[in-house]
């Protein structure tokens, strides 16, 4: 009996793979699909494209390809963002690079990470010119999250955001409420799976209680309380800038208090400037970009992490990482019942749900986690037990049954 090649699938994508999606998401799925007998390939764009001195590797298993400038530059904790004509012209010569370099994979599949106008079209041109099947991936709600300069711009993205959907052969989403937007939006409901992020739990592993103490006394956290925010700094889709001034009113009742922001974005220096305004200098520590190797240290340094949570479009629209992440770590989580974070939560709760947008409440609830040891130590233990249940080889194993079945039937 002569065993099925499994399919060869190459992934197109806009970010790399150390950007919040990149890292979280895209990858790990890629490995694991691996592991489940995929050969996976990706062509990538790079916040940094011309600093990289290896822009074509092998990572467990996964053949990796840097091919071209992404449409923001990042370098540091800082974001650049082009001006209108610089932001054209990398786009299309990104597109066509993509597409270019997508033609030699000589893939059975084509998966477009996240459906933007670059990986968009080349995605398309490659399973036209092949007459491959296309996967689209949506998760986030890209015309709201991605900050944008002008009108123009969040027209162009909400257009690919609904065409690419509608042409693709499997749309995969990570929240319930991005599948209903699509089906409002005319894709076929058949052909929307839901695919929610997860964690790495290779890469979340309990670390040594050397490290721990270590960075510990590194930051100068002896004998303080934490509380950690871990993600990107970009207030278009992540309001720290609520968590910092619910930040304020906890230290009003908590002593020996201190919040670690963990992560980079464009709106750091606005952020450390609000922390200074407030008279929370002492009493916050920026962190920056940190090795993502590194992450789980840093998760155990708090004894609360908190998703904070506003609730617009953007903000129903993403399926935070960091809850799988404080989950796996075990570290209790307060986020907002806004979009799928509800149903995420389970029943009993494995995270603490404050009223979105409110710092009073938010700041009650972190209190509360703080407070009590034993509410603290239910929210792990219901944590970590759902945690199980969104490990990524979890959910590729599960991906690799829902492709083959949409596509190949």
């Amino acid at each position: 009996m002569i065993e099925k090649k499994m399919p060869h699938l190459l992934m197109l994508l806009t970010q790399d793979l150390q950007s919040p999606s990149g890292l979280g998401r895209y990858f790990p799925l890629a490995k694991y699909l691996v592991r489940e007998g995929f050969e996976v390939s990706i062509l990538a764009l790079h916040s940094d494209f011309d600093s990289l001195e290896q822009r074509d590797f092998v990572q467990e298993g996964v053949k990796v390809r840097y091919v071209a400038q992404m449409h923001v530059h990042k370098y540091g904790n800082k974001t650049h963002y082009f001006s209108p004509m610089k932001l054209i012209s990398t786009s299309i010569k990104a597109m066509i690079t993509l597409y270019r370099e997508g033609v030699k994979e000589n893939a059975d599949l084509i998966f477009v990470g996240k459906p933007h106008p670059m990986n968009g079209l080349a995605g398309l041109w490659l399973t036209r010119r092949e007459d491959l099947p296309l996967i689209v991936d949506c998760d986030d709600y890209e015309s709201e999250s991605n900050r944008t300069n002008a009108k123009w711009q969040k027209k162009v993205l909400a257009y690919f955001e609904n065409l690419l959907p509608k042409k693709a052969n499997l749309v995969t989403t990570n929240t319930y409420f991005m599948r209903d937007h699509l089906i409002l939006q005319g894709v076929e409901e058949k052909k929307i799976v839901y695919l929610p992020n997860g964690v790495d739990t290779e890469r979340f592993r309990e670390p040594s209680p050397d490290k721990v103490a270590q960075l510990r006394t590194e930051l100068s956290l002896d004998g303080k309380r934490v509380i950690g925010y871990y993600g990107s700094l970009n207030l278009a889709n992540h309001p720290v800038d609520l968590l910092i001034r619910s930040f304020k009113l906890v230290t009003e009742n908590i002593d020996e208090v201190i919040l670690l922001i963990v992560g980079g974005g464009k709106d750091l220096d606005h952020l450390e400037k609000l922390t200074a305004e407030l008279g929370l200098k002492d009493k916050v520590i920026f962190t920056g970009r940190v090795k993502p190797d590194e992450m789980n240290v840093y998760y155990r340094l708090a004894e609360v992490s908190v998703d904070p949570v506003n609730d617009t479009l953007a903000d129903r629209g993403r399926c935070p990482l960091k809850i799988f992440e404080s989950w796996q770590m075990g570290v209790p989580v307060v986020t907002s019942d806004v979009g799928d974070r509800k149903i995420l939560a389970g029943d009993p709760p494995a995270a603490t749900l404050a009223q979105p947008g409110s710092e009073e409440n938010l700041a009650q609830k972190i209190q509360q986690v703080l407070d009590s040891k034993a509410f603290a130590a239910k929210r792990v233990a219901i944590g970590l037990q759902r945690s199980m249940d969104y490990d990524w080889a979890v959910i590729a194993e599960a991906a690799n049954r829902k492709i083959i079945n949409h596509i190949y039937g």
